[in-house]
């Protein structure tokens, strides 16, 4: 099974960001749909069904709730060049230090670290008709210091059909 372990997002941010996407114009972007928002912690790929009580085991952390907001909008690879649209998350070193804490614990499981940038991928860019009527469009838009508290992180499955990703909670890990 397909796994990674994220944040959910409070609903009324999940519509905020929802209303974001009507506001660029000129590409042709496909959009993560409202219900699977979320802010990655660590992609962790196919594990066995053998390993799922264990994985489940080492996730359980001792970490603090977390206040949030979000902040600006972010392309990757770059601004220039735009493949993938997402929001970014402040103060990213709150998310950086749960999602190192989760890092070393599953350090036996998963050795191999990634860089991380704290982010809600909202869409990735098919195609953009016109770029400067494209950039003018993302120049316009203005994004509210939206703020939300965190109290958990879950271990999702995640199963890639024709329609998009079809999550499912396997875990929820409360923070304190």
């Amino acid at each position: 099974m397909r796994l990674f372990l994220a944040i959910d997002l409070p609903e009324e941010l999940k519509e905020y960001i929802f209303q974001l996407e009507k506001k660029f114009k000129e590409a042709k972007i496909t959009w993560v749909s409202k219900k699977n928002l979320h802010l990655t912690l660590k992609f962790l790929g196919e594990i066995e069904e053998k390993d799922l009580l264990k994985l489940k085991d080492q996730i359980q952390i001792e970490a603090k709730s977390l206040s949030l907001y979000i902040s600006n909008l972010g392309f990757f690879p770059n601004a220039s060049n735009p493949t993938v649209i997402w929001v970014s998350i402040e103060p990213e070193e709150q998310v950086i230090m749960l999602q190192q804490k989760i890092d070393e614990h599953l350090l036996t499981l998963f050795p191999g670290e990634q860089k991380f940038q704290a982010h809600i991928t909202i869409g990735r860019i098919k195609s953009i008709r016109r770029k400067e009527d494209f950039f003018n469009s993302v120049n316009s838009i203005v994004i509210e210091k939206k703020p939300f508290k965190i109290n958990s992180f879950q271990l999702m499955s995640s199963t890639l059909t024709k329609n998009g990703p079809i999550y499912k909670v396997l875990e929820n890990v409360t923070l304190s």
